[in-house]
């Protein structure tokens, strides 16, 4: 890197698919994009165990 305003730019991670269906390509996601799903698993988990917030008229 030797253009010292090229570390101030970012780049998208690589692409599969076009249009509607263009998604980042899953091979090529590294930490640095964020791409840490770790937890995911267990986020989905507990949020389909939680109870639905009750809807309809307030309290008065």
């Amino acid at each position: 890197m030797t253009d010292p305003l090229d570390k101030a730019t970012s780049r998208a991670p690589p692409t599969l698919g076009e249009g509607c269906l263009s998604r980042y390509d899953p091979e090529a996601l590294v930490l640095e994009d964020g791409a840490d799903f770790n937890g995911a698993a267990e986020l989905w988990r507990q949020l389909q165990q939680a109870p639905e917030a009750p809807t309809g008229t307030p309290k008065k």
